[in-house]
């Protein structure tokens, strides 16, 4: 991990609310951004701002979500989401995040990454699936 990953860094991805990113459960009408899909978004852009500072051979990966999911978006707005590095303790970073439509705050909590090594990472997982005999 580089040393440039340090409190306060900050980014903002936009995000189309398409269909893929709705509920349907409400029917045709009422499609709008489902809490999974903000999630997964906020994840991948907490990545993106974490990958910018690791070195060769890491990543990072969720280890915590706390979000509140505060109002509806419906299909075809466009969704900001900012993550900002609130605490860096080793490989353990805190990010505070924020999602806003078109019109208001969407969206707001904190997520939590690990930056790992991605070789060793692998062979806890085959170790794992070896005595799992999966």
């Amino acid at each position: 991990m580089k040393d440039s990953l340090v409190e306060g860094l900050s980014v903002t991805r936009k995000f189309t609310v398409d269909k893929a990113r709705t509920i349907d459960f409400m029917g045709e009408d009422l499609r709008i951004y489902a809490t999974p899909e903000l999630i997964r978004d906020i994840e991948q852009t907490c990545r993106d701002l974490l990958v910018e500072h690791c070195d060769e051979g890491e990543d990072s990966v969720g280890t915590h979500v706390s979000v509140a999911h505060t109002a509806a978006t419906p299909m075809g707005m466009d969704v900001e989401i900012t993550a900002t590095v609130a605490k860096v303790e080793g490989r353990l970073v805190t990010l505070e995040v924020t999602a806003s439509d078109n019109l208001e705050e969407c969206g707001k909590g904190k997520h939590t990454r690990f930056v790992v090594d991605m070789a060793k990472t692998g062979e806890r997982l085959a170790a794992k699936v070896a005595k799992a005999n999966v």
